[in-house]
This record gives structure tokens, C-alpha cells and sequence, in this order.
């Protein structure tokens, strides 16, 4: 059982040994530069950039007391404590100063009852236990020293108080003893239903030197089982005495940790706070024997004249780091002078772009629509006009105004049925423009069919194309509110008739 708790505990160190991260690394002592976001000087994360030892292995020996029990180690009828021994290993993995896991090892026996299982049994009524076992568990380890240490603390740090708690599994052989003689009451295996337990307590350090930890710690095990303590069954006479189902133990033990490492001090022996606060006194204290802006500041503003690039920036300009008054947009406006910041515009009008007449923009949105194509004798416009389209958005994005588009065909074919055709398909210019983000608000359509055609209907199909267009009008506020957004109201749309079911015929 012993051999098969060491190969756990090692397989479980391994991969613990492999995968574990390093600790803080160590800068240069440079500063970032303002475009690294705190992070130029950083180390690698790897083992060559740590700076403190974080493995140690400890070994230690202790004596443990059952304490919450049926037959117990205090005074448990004779008057006398009955101490057995223990003994445990180690390796221990800082996280940080103040947190850490470990990986532990423990062996034992405990003795209890009216008498040491040693001696014979005074009386028939006298009732001695002692239970072998052996035990691993896995433990947090908080030290609280380092995580409550005020920082202006500046005493020798030799001494510290550590927290721990964690749960394992633990196997043990429990002997019963009375004046008939000693047999096994119960044997529990590891990793069996029932070999569960924990264990929390406190230690106190003391660092005799770089490698070397003398600590104390009292743990307390609740092994969740109420056969631990040798009383047998838990229906048995002896287990009916007290109604706890756990059997419970003190563990005291003295040990040594042995740290592991090339460096000077182990992690857990560091306080960063309190070298953080030291490294700032030196500065305080420090002499500072940089003068500076030997040459003044000529333009007063903000920038030393050693390193001033602009020395004549104009009174209220924002430079940036070099003295250089800034122009956000970069239209050579410097923003005081820039009455539109970000958007880029000539010197001439002072920083702001220049838009066009509204008459103008209609001419060339009109230009652009001039090669919309349609399905024959329908409204649906074709997938290759989608960039004329978008060119076209564009353009009244860029400039406003409110505009009419007016659908026009040729003269051939039925006027009633060219005028309506001639609504649908600027209407549908509209819509599309719509599409491409073109507020409702701003664009109107209207259709005229043949009514200003000026091709004669005997002109061949390549002569009519020129009547066949969408023309675009800006269109004056004062006009715009009188006029509709379309020219022509949709279909309504047919219900269908459901059909009464047809009587039987009666037969």
C-alpha cells in the first residue's frame, strides 16, 4: 500500500513539475516608451527570467491526537493522553508571494481508548485502538505574513505565518485491543469510495537561511469516517458512545523545507510592496541633477525649447509632444484656426470642405442614372446598374438637397401604359437610392411617360434610347412639401377567396 501511495504521489508531481509557470520576471530597469503600452521591457516568460526560487521540498515528524472520536487519544478514560507519531513529505510549488499548492505525503499511526495497544488490558472493560495510515493530499498554502504585511514594515523578515487547507485520500488498518487480544476491525484501501478526506490548520516559519525553513504546524484531519478511531461496525457498541460520524485527529508536527533554486531568496520570503516603496524613497532621496529647458520656452507652450520643433506656435494652439500645434484632420489648417477639426477642408475656407451648388450635384447624379438599365417592360432595374446606383448615393450623401426624379420614355407604344411605367421606374430609382442609406425625406419621383418626347416614332430603337432616361431636379424647400412622394398609388393586394366545401350528396 505504501509502494502504491509513493507512485501516485510521484506521477502527480511530474506533470505538476512540467507545466508549472514561472514567476514574475525581472526588468531592466528602463521604462517603457509612451507607444508600448507598459510592456517594451518586459521579460520573456521563461525559467531563465525569474528571479526567486519557488520549489522547495519539506520533511517533517509530529505526534497526532485523536480528538473527535468514539475512542480518543485524550484522556479517554484513564486519565492519560496517548500520543502516536507521523511523519510527511512534500513539494511545495509557489504561485505567487502569498499563495502556494502542495503536494503531501503522510504516514502515521494514532492511539486511542483506555490504554496503549502496547500494554496488556487492565479489565474486561477496557477498550484500546491504534490506526495505521498512510495519506496524500493535495494543500493550498496562504501566507498570510506576506498578504498582510503592512508596507512601511521595514524589520528583518525571518519569521511567518502560513494557512492551510485541502483534501486527499487517505488508507488506513484500524486494531482493536481488549483482554481477549488485538485483531483488525476495518481496512480501508486509497481511492475507494469512503478514503476521502481534508485536513486545514496553520504553521509558523522561521528562515534559518537562503535554503533552509525550520517550521511548526498544527493541522486538523477529518477523515469523514466513523470506523477510523478501531471501534469497528458502525453499529457496534463502541461506535453507538458519541454521535459524531467522523473521526477526527489533531496532527502536530516540526519540519524543515529545503528550497530549491539557483537564486538568493525564495518567493515566498519576498515582499514586492515593500521593495516597491523602497525603490521610491531612493528616488525621493535621490539628487536630481538634470536641468531643465536650459533655453526657456519662447512660445510658452508647454514644450521646452531644447526639444521645441514649432518655436513660434501661435497663443491657445494644443501641440503634441514635439511642440508642433496639431491638425487633426491634416487639411494644413492647425485646429485653432480649423472650424471643421476632423473633417479635411482648404485653407480658404478656413479648414471647412467647400460643397457643391445643388443644381450642379442634380446634373451629376442625372449623368450617372443616365445607364440604369430595366427588364423590358417592367420596373425591376438589372443587377449591372448597382454600381451606377452607389455612385449616385454617393453623390447626394456628399452634397444634400432635396431632389425629383422624373421617368421619361419614347414615343412609340401606348401613351396610358408609357406613363405608367414611366412612374413605376422612377419610383424604383428612388427606392434603390433609398437602400443605400438616402433618407426618405430627400428624394421624390414622379413619371411624364412620352409627354416630352422629342424623337419621332419612326427614329430607329437606337435613336428613341435618348427619350428613354430618369432626370433629376433640385428642388427648392419653399416647392418641396407640395409636391408627392410618388405620383401613383400601388395595386391593393387581392385577398384569395376560400371556397365553401361542396355538399355531400345524399345517397
Amino acid at each position: 500500500m505504501k509502494l502504491s501511495l509513493a507512485i501516485v504521489a510521484f506521477a502527480l508531481a511530474i506533470p505538476a513539475a512540467s507545466y508549472a509557470q514561472d514567476s514574475t520576471a525581472a526588468t531592466n530597469g528602463e521604462y517603457p516608451n509612451t507607444f508600448s503600452s507598459g510592456s517594451a521591457n518586459v521579460s520573456p516568460f521563461t525559467n531563465q527570467s525569474k528571479r526567486f526560487n519557488d520549489w522547495s521540498i519539506s520533511v517533517g515528524a509530529g505526534v497526532p491526537l485523536m480528538q473527535s472520536s468514539d475512542l480518543t487519544s485524550i484522556k479517554n478514560g484513564n486519565g492519560k493522553n496517548l500520543f502516536g507519531y507521523s511523519a510527511y513529505v512534500s513539494i511545495d510549488k509557489a504561485i505567487t508571494h502569498a499563495f502556494g499548492i502542495n503536494l503531501q505525503y503522510d504516514r502515521g499511526e494514532t492511539r486511542q481508548g483506555w490504554f496503549n495497544t502496547k500494554d496488556a488490558a487492565p479489565d474486561a472493560t477496557a477498550v484500546g485502538a491504534r490506526t495505521q495510515y498512510d495519506a496524500i493530499s493535495l494543500l493550498g498554502d496562504v501566507n498570510f505574513s506576506n498578504l498582510l504585511r503592512r508596507v512601511d514594515n521595514h524589520s528583518t523578515y525571518r519569521w511567518a505565518i502560513h494557512g492551510y487547507a485541502g483534501v486527499g485520500t487517505i488508507a488506513y488498518r484500524a486494531y482493536q485491543k481488549d483482554i481477549k487480544g488485538q485483531r483488525l476491525m476495518t481496512e480501508i484501501k486509497p481511492f475507494q469510495l469512503g478514503s476521502m478526506f481534508m485536513q486545514a490548520g496553520a504553521g509558523l516559519k522561521f528562515k534559518v537561511n537562503k535554503r533552509i525553513d525550520l517550521e511548526g504546524r498544527l493541522m486538523y484531519v477529518v477523515t469523514g469516517d466513523d470506523e477510523f478511531d478501531g471501534g469497528g461496525d458502525a453499529n457496534s457498541a463502541i461506535n453507538k458512545r458519541s454521535e459524531q460520524n467522523s473521526d477526527n485527529f489533531f496532527n502536530a508536527t516540526l519540519g524543515l523545507s529545503f528550497k530549491l533554486g539557483k537564486h538568493d531568496s525564495h518567493v515566498m520570503w519576498h515582499d514586492p510592496l515593500q521593495e516597491i516603496y523602497y525603490k521610491l524613497d531612493v528616488l525621493a532621496n535621490k539628487n536630481q541633477d538634470i536641468e531643465v529647458c536650459k533655453k526657456g520656452d519662447a512660445d510658452n507652450d508647454g514644450v521646452c525649447d531644447d526639444w521645441d520643433r514649432q518655436l513660434d506656435t501661435p497663443a491657445g494652439a494644443r501641440v503634441d509632444g514635439a511642440g508642433v500645434a496639431l491638425d487633426t484632420d491634416l487639411d494644413g489648417v492647425i485646429d485653432l484656426y480649423d472650424k471643421c477639426v476632423t473633417v479635411p477642408g482648404p485653407v480658404e475656407n478656413n479648414g471647412c470642405p467647400v460643397k457643391k451648388d445643388n443644381n450642379q450635384t442634380a446634373v451629376e447624379v442625372e449623368k450617372t442614372l443616365k445607364d440604369i438599365y430595366f427588364n423590358f417592360n417592367k420596373a425591376t432595374i438589372r443587377p449591372e446598374s448597382n454600381s451606377k446606383l452607389d455612385l449616385a448615393a454617393s453623390i447626394i450623401k456628399e452634397n444634400g438637397g432635396n431632389y425629383l426624379l422624373t421617368g421619361h420614355t419614347d414615343i412609340k407604344g401606348n401613351a396610358a401604359y408609357n406613363l405608367k411605367l414611366s412612374k413605376e421606374r422612377a419610383a424604383a430609382v428612388v427606392g434603390a437610392l433609398e437602400t443605400r442609406g438616402i433618407s426618405e425625406n430627400v428624394l421624390k419621383s414622379r413619371g411624364v411617360g412620352s409627354a416630352e418626347a422629342t424623337i419621332p416614332a419612326s427614329a430607329s430603337d437606337a435613336e428613341r434610347l435618348a427619350d428613354r432616361k430618369v432626370t433629376v431636379r433640385f428642388i427648392e424647400s419653399s416647392e418641396w412639401d407640395s409636391i408627392k412622394k410618388k405620383d401613383y398609388e400601388d395595386a391593393p393586394v387581392k385577398k384569395p377567396v376560400k371556397k365553401a366545401p361542396a355538399k355531400k350528396k345524399k345517397k
